[in-house]
């Protein structure tokens, strides 16, 4: 028996006015997905608990069996492992977007014009990076290149600072002066923020893309304050030998704290293009290589959400659809194994606000010796809904995975 997590980021919507009411998902062409529906178990699941904010980090750390209430440590800490940060006892870490910035002389009084600085390269990014630290990096304080807009700042001794921060992708429009900082660590990252945007501002990369009127990377965004994570193995918690697959350091580093494997795909991106087939085709070899378990994390259809691109949502579900889930199928098909697949988000991102909600996801559970796929459903949020399963955690919905009695 093998065990596949499909986990489409932010894939459920609100009712789009652009849509006639209807939802990406409702809309999207996902034959094989409808199909698992029509034969196997839909419900939701609140996936985020009520005293956290929707973000992936939770999100992903409740799917994977770890309650957040127990375990979370801060996103950022998640992310750190995966980047090789030392991230010691006692050490505290932050997100530290590359972020375009709107070009007022006042540095509070800009606003936040694109949370990903102009969805920039890996490469290019780490050469900023390296700029920033070149001039920033202390003893105590030391930048950390990511992937694409994502990097981290290590502040050593620094685990106590209670300092709290605005994540840059639910301040889009908004001006820096009215999401600073609260704590009392902020004076010292506002100013270290200030002063990257300084150094950000003459970098080569940032004039040349200015000068062609495309988007830049000006400024950084510290946000995701976390310490030193550790998570109970997930072989030894599970019974089964695991892996995930994705292009973003957070799930990457759940990965790594659980002791599970991590796949890596050069050409997987983060980003609303990225290489939903070879996603497929590495999970795929990783199952036929003797694996009971693989994650499969998709970025595209979130990246998508946030940037307020409704095709690009669609496509990124068709794609994970079409493109991602035939490989694995097919791979079990050869192998003659029997399965059980979960596709889900992990939260809610709302074309309408571009950032993350709440709600309770919609799952669809299917298992190749129980369910039939002959009949196929329209799969969206309500429908799920209607099914009156919701389950109220993370970890629930992962027994159900692996529980063989539940079909």
């Amino acid at each position: 028996m093998k065990y596949i997590v499909i986990l489409a980021d932010g894939m459920a919507d609100w009712p789009c006015p652009q849509l006639d009411g209807k939802t990406p998902m409702t809309v999207a062409n996902k034959p094989h997905i409808n199909a698992m529906a029509g034969g196997g178990i839909c419900g939701l699941c609140q996936t985020v608990p009520p005293e956290f904010a929707p973000g992936s980090d939770v999100a992903n750390l409740s799917i994977m069996g770890y309650a957040p209430q127990e375990f979370y440590r801060g996103r950022s800490s998640l992310e750190a492992l995966s980047a090789g940060v030392p991230l010691g006892e006692g050490d505290l870490s932050l997100r530290a977007n590359l972020v375009q910035l709107s070009d007022e002389p006042d540095f509070l009084q800009r606003t936040m014009v694109d949370y990903s600085g102009g969805d920039i390269a890996t490469e290019d990014a780490c050469e900023l990076i390296a700029a920033v630290a070149a001039e920033l990096d202390t003893d105590l304080v030391q930048l950390f290149p990511g992937v694409s807009y994502r990097h981290i700042l290590l502040r050593r001794g620094a685990a106590a600072d209670a300092t709290t921060y605005t994540p840059p992708h639910d301040m889009m429009g908004e001006r820096v002066a009215d999401r600073l900082p609260q704590g009392p660590g902020a004076a010292e990252m506002l100013e270290f923020m200030r002063r990257a945007s300084e150094i950000l501002a003459r970098q080569p990369y940032n004039l040349a893309k200015a000068a062609k009127g495309e988007g830049f990377a000006n400024a950084l965004w510290l946000w995701g304050p976390g310490t030193k994570p550790l998570l109970p193995n997930f072989q030894q918690r599970w019974g089964k030998k695991g892996g995930v697959l994705s292009a973003v350091d957070l799930l990457r580093g759940i990965g790594i704290a659980a002791g599970m494997d991590i796949l890596h795909l050069s050409t997987a991106t983060g980003r609303p293009e990225t290489d939903f087939r070879g996603k497929g085709e590495v999970a795929a070899a990783y199952l036929q290589g003797g694996a009971d378990f693989v994650y499969v994390h998709v970025e595209a259809p979130d990246e998508s959400g946030h940037q307020g691109l409704l095709d690009k949502k669609i496509s990124a579900i068709e794609r994970i659809d079409q493109e991602t889930i035939p490989p694995i199928l097919d791979a079990l098909a050869a192998m003659g194994e029997d399965y059980r697949m979960l596709v889900l988000p992990d939260h809610f991102t709302p074309l309408e606000i571009r950032t993350h909600a709440r709600d309770a996801v919609p799952f669809v559970l299917f298992d190749s010796r129980h369910h039939k796929l002959d009949n196929p459903v329209v799969h969206d949020e309500a429908r799920a809904a209607a099914q009156g399963l919701l389950l109220p955690n993370g970890p629930c919905l992962l027994e159900k995975l692996f529980d063989e009695n539940v079909f």
